[in-house]
């Protein structure tokens, strides 16, 4: 497939507009990676002492739901394989700390540098990538799975251990973002919208760090190979607006991001929420 990835059906008239600033986080750099090769690496952007108590309070959720997928579903749920990797999603309608971790101001700087004035939280989900999770992760994006417009929402990788090349971080291909939402084929793994592409970069990253990455970034990961579990939290912000397309019968059907107990504003007017609104 290559860059010559076929256009999604319902991508018709996409065109990335680059960053024009002023920035409250990013750096001109930073900007200018993102239009081009579609992410950055926000370094160090949360603590130790933070990294730990998001851990504390997912883990014993990620263990409840991988429980229910091994007893009642036989281990496999769509793409989440018991003691190999889970997903573990909508996390802020279940722990408060996640929840504030979500109004934190470096995503409410990021919203605002690379999305615009007024963004809602789209979507969270914990991924633990286990030793004995010895397939990667196929090459997608992230407006692959669930088609949204507009397509260029938000996705922050937030490493909550050190992900490494040896336990499976991710990978990205660069470019491919400015065209807009390609299309994907299913699979065992998961959903792909390419193998084996030429050109593509890994990108580690320390707890504590952000991978910041464009909803149209292809990227997949790598097998865990060592005895520690890969842990990360991954964050998604969409302009407030932004709605889930499906067809049915032919028929476009708009479903807006505003469910508010887990799409909460995060930006309004440039600006956090009134407390009690978020």
């Amino acid at each position: 497939m290559g860059h010559q990835m076929k256009r999604h059906a319902m991508n018709l008239d996409f065109e990335w507009i680059d960053l024009k600033g002023p920035f409250r986080r990013i750096t001109i750099e930073q900007a200018r990676q993102f239009d081009q090769q579609g992410f950055f690496v926000l370094e160090h952007a949360f603590d130790a002492a933070l990294m730990a108590k998001l851990i504390e309070a997912i883990d014993p959720i990620e263990e409840e739901v991988e429980n229910i997928v091994r007893d009642k579903l036989g281990g496999k749920a769509f793409i989440m394989r018991v003691d190999e990797i889970s997903f573990t999603t909508h996390l802020v309608a279940k722990s408060k700390v996640a929840r504030d971790f979500t109004l934190h101001p470096v995503f409410q700087d990021l919203a605002h540098d690379l999305l615009g004035p007024d963004v809602r939280l789209y979507w969270d989900q914990s991924v633990y990538k286990k030793p004995a999770a010895k397939d990667p992760f196929p090459w997608h994006q992230d407006n692959g799975y669930t088609y949204v417009e507009p397509q260029r929402y938000l996705t922050c990788w937030v490493a909550l251990t050190d992900a490494t090349i040896e336990n499976g971080c991710p990978w990205v291909l660069p470019g491919v973002h400015r065209n807009g939402t390609v299309q994907h084929e299913i699979s065992d793994l998961g959903f792909v919208c390419t193998e084996d592409p030429a050109g593509t970069l890994a990108v580690p990253a320390s707890a504590g760090s952000i991978i910041v990455l464009s909803s149209l970034t292809p990227h997949a990961t790598g097998p865990n190979t060592t005895d520690e579990i890969r842990k990360s939290y991954i964050v998604q912000f969409a302009p407030d607006g932004a709605s889930v397309v499906s067809e049915n019968d032919g028929q476009k059907v708009r479903t807006l991001c505003d469910a508010p107990e887990r799409q909460f504003p995060i930006l309004v007017g440039g600006v956090p929420p009134i407390q009690g609104d978020a």
